[in-house]
């Protein structure tokens, strides 16, 4: 059985504006937005208490048997700053947001993030290496850096998706009525 909708990774270092984008989405798509941290909480998918990084471990293993299911039937949107964690065949597309690293420590540190923890995030948007993940992880085609800057960044995102979602389902359109021909 094909998706009827699409699946969506969203993925980009924290504070980047994953929540924010992957919101808007949901709303103007009705496709289910799952935060993966918040479903860990919500299905008891945590781990101990890391000190260093004052946040909770995360049962991956536990939280991919959860989520095997619920992508199957497609129509999420998946966010996460993680990319390699996810089989490959989980998604249609994969969007890596990116931000300048002055309004990166802005929103880090208006977090609460300690001095570490900020800095090895900086770090990380600093040398792509969630990007660079993500095209280690995926097919070249499917991932897609996008910057997020400003409002005005936000808004062109979501069009630019927004764009890319219809022709996908033009595309299953397609395939379906050249099955119907072919039968």
């Amino acid at each position: 059985m094909s998706r009827v909708n699409p699946n969506i990774l969203i993925s980009g270092t924290p504070g980047v504006g994953k929540s924010s984008l992957a919101s808007v989405l949901a709303q103007k798509t009705g496709l289910v937005w799952l935060n993966v941290g918040q479903f860990a909480k919500e299905n008891n998918c945590l781990g101990d208490w890391d000190p260093e990084y004052e946040c909770h471990e995360m049962d991956e293993d536990k939280v991919l048997d959860l989520l095997e299911e619920k992508q199957k039937a497609g129509g999420l949107i998946v966010e996460h700053h993680v990319t390699d964690l996810f089989p490959e065949r989980w998604f249609d597309i994969v969007f890596v947001l990116r931000t300048n690293n002055t309004s990166l420590y802005d929103r880090l540190n208006a977090r609460g993030y300690n001095k570490k923890k900020l800095e090895e995030n900086l770090q990380c948007e600093i040398f792509q290496t969630i990007l660079d993940e993500a095209k280690a992880s995926y097919r070249e085609e499917l991932v897609h850096e996008l910057p997020i800057n400003t409002q005005e960044d936000q808004e062109s995102n979501t069009a630019r998706i927004l764009e890319w979602i219809q022709a996908w389902h033009q595309d299953k359109g397609k395939v379906r009525t050249t099955k119907r021909k072919a039968n």
